[in-house]
C-alpha cells in the first residue's frame, strides 16, 4: 500500500490500495506470490517467494528516461558531465525516501532461503496469527531521500555542476522502506552497501557504453 506503515512489514500486503503508478507492476508479483501460497495448500509444493526492494547492479537498464531512478541517475549525471551541462533537473521535490538493494545482495539471499527457509517447517517465520508467512522481505533496511540519491551519483560519477528539482512533477509515496526483521533472523542480511555498490553500478554502465549495450526503451 502507498502509505503502509514503515518500516514495511510482511503483513501489510493487501491491507490497503496499491501505489496507482506500479499497480500493473505489483499486480504481478502479488499473482505469483498467490500462486506459490496456493500450491503448498493445496499440493504440500514448497514453493517459497522473496520480496525484494528496489534493485540496482550489473545488467540494469540505465536508459534516461523509463528506467528506475538509481540507474537514470547514473545515466543522466554521466551526460551532462561528458556534455558540460551546468545542471541537470531532476523529478519531484527529492523527499521521498528509498530503500536499494544491490543484485548481488538478491541472489545470495534467494539462494540462503533455499537453504535454510522452508514455509513448511515448524518454526518457519509465522505472521502476526501465527500462520507461516507466504513470503520474506529481502533488504537492507537502510534508506535516504532521493535528493541524497541524487547527490551521492553525482559525486561518484563525476559530475560538478548544480541539481535542479521540478516540484510540479509527482513525488511518489513518501516512503518506502522494507521491514526485514524475518530474513535476518534467519541469519541473512545485506553485504553491499550503497557506498559500495554506487560505484560498481557506475562502472557497470560505463562497460555498457563502451560495449554499445546499454538497453534502449524499445527493449523494455
Amino acid at each position: 500500500p502507498k502509505f503502509a506503515k514503515q518500516a514495511i512489514r510482511e503483513e501489510a500486503l493487501l491491507t490497503g490500495a496499491l501505489e496507482p503508478t506500479n499497480e500493473w507492476y505489483a499486480i504481478a508479483k502479488i499473482a505469483g506470490i498467490k500462486l506459490a501460497e496456493a500450491l503448498r495448500r493445496q499440493h504440500s509444493f514448497d514453493a517459497i517467494s522473496l520480496m525484494p526492494t528496489n534493485l540496482y547492479g550489473p545488467g540494469d537498464n540505465y536508459h534516461p528516461t523509463s528506467s528506475h531512478v538509481l540507474p537514470a541517475l547514473i545515466h543522466r549525471f554521466h551526460e551532462a558531465k561528458q556534455a558540460g551541462t551546468p545542471s541537470v533537473t531532476c523529478w519531484g521535490s527529492g523527499t521521498p525516501l528509498r530503500e536499494f538493494l544491490h543484485a548481488d545482495d538478491l541472489g545470495e539471499a534467494c539462494v540462503f532461503a533455499l537453504e535454510h527457509w522452508s514455509a513448511l517447517a515448524p518454526d518457519a517465520p509465522k505472521d502476526d496469527h501465527g500462520a507461516p508467512l507466504a513470503f520474506l522481505n529481502v533488504g537492507t533496511g537502510i534508506d535516504l531521500s532521493i535528493r541524497e540519491l541524487a547527490e551521492q551519483v553525482a559525486k561518484v560519477v563525476g559530475y560538478c555542476g548544480t541539481i535542479h528539482w521540478d516540484t510540479e512533477k509527482p513525488d511518489g509515496a513518501p516512503k518506502k522502506q522494507l521491514n526485514v526483521d524475518r530474513l535476518r533472523d534467519l541469519g541473512w542480511s545485506a553485504r553491499i552497501p550503497l557506498a559500495k555498490g554506487l560505484p560498481l553500478a557506475v562502472q557497470d554502465f560505463e562497460q555498457t557504453l563502451v560495449t554499445g549495450q546499454v538497453r534502449s526503451k524499445n527493449l523494455l
